[in-house]
């Protein structure tokens, strides 16, 4: 691989770093700023498109967006993030920093802050206000990352380990489930369907539990297909990665389907996320649809994220 391929792929990488109110957003900026992006925080919206249109930065860019901006648009962002899909020059990857209503409550509480979606009302208002208009980008991201139980130091050194430069070139993998009937998750480099796998949901006693659970993983993985399936997977991951690598591709996601997103999927996404990591690969693991059903109503205490967080 050649010294000048990395590099080349840094300056072209543009991060939109985006969020609920007191999740972190300030703090990755800043985080990226010291990894060598160039940040722009606050942007208007309306400038997004023609920021990316310019034909690539000389330095990968860290962008900024959240409800405060004045032109703030739930529909005009996911116009701008899906038609940078198709622009493969200056790639934009969704950062989404996430965080328990809880959570949130807490910060606000602690810092005395006023939450922009309910400057003259209890800051609840404000947090629920904000998870309805960014759920539908929260589902578009790249990369999500949840704050809830980080201080601004471990979200610095999560960051690092997706967004620095790296002298051996590593690649990031980030392996999901999702359902089919909520479609396709944005960004996905590879996709697989489970749906020919036996379905623990016809089990009453598996219902309701997911692919983690070691009864449903017994379950689906007691398909006589799920072996060499789950090999065969495997052997491909193990096989292209290396060469995605090699050409400079700074991260890949690879993403598993069945119907509802809750137990093929999930199984055999944990299988691949497994192997991969003890085969050193760096590797992260979303599983969408459980993301939606775990997502916790307000409640009274969280953790603290810390005050220089939320201090502008």
């Amino acid at each position: 691989m050649s010294d000048e391929r990395p590099d080349q792929t840094l300056r072209q990488r543009s991060v939109l770093v985006t969020g609920p109110s007191g999740a972190g957003r300030s703090t990755a900026i800043r985080a990226l700023e010291d990894m060598g992006y160039e940040a722009i925080d606050n942007l208007p919206l309306s400038l997004l498109p023609r920021l990316l249109d310019a034909g690539g930065p000389d330095k990968p860019l860290a962008l900024g967006i959240d409800v405060r901006n004045r032109d703030f648009s739930t529909n005009a962002l996911i116009e701008a993030i899906d038609q940078s899909t198709h622009d493969t020059s200056t790639p934009l990857q969704v950062l989404y920093l996430d965080c328990r209503a809880d959570v949130l409550q807490r910060r606000f509480s602690e810092t005395r802050r006023r939450h922009p979606l309910a400057p003259a009302e209890n800051p609840d208002e404000g947090i629920v206000r904000e998870f309805d208009l960014l759920g539908p980008i929260r589902a578009r991201a790249d990369i999500l990352i949840d704050t809830s139980e980080m201080s601004p130091h471990d979200l610095r050194a999560e960051l690092g380990s997706w967004f620095a430069a790296k002298s051996d070139g590593q690649l990031a993998v980030t392996v999901q489930s999702f359902s089919y009937k909520r479609g396709l998750p944005r960004g996905l480099d590879m996709v697989l369907d489970c749906r020919f796998l036996r379905n623990p949901y016809w089990e009453e006693s598996l219902r309701s539990l997911d692919g983690r659970a070691p009864a449903v993983a017994d379950y689906v993985k007691g398909d006589p297909r799920f072996d060499e399936f789950s090999g065969r997977v495997i052997d491909l991951a193990q096989m292209l990665l290396p060469a995605y690598q090699a050409e400079g591709k700074a991260y890949l996601s690879i993403g598993f389907g069945c119907t509802g997103g809750q137990h093929r999927s999930v199984t055999i996404a944990e299988t691949l996320a497994h192997a991969l990591a003890e085969s050193a690969w760096q590797v992260s693991i979303r599983h969408r649809e459980l993301e939606r059903r775990d997502r916790p109503a307000l409640a009274t205490s969280g953790d603290y994220f810390g005050e220089k967080e939320t201090q502008r």
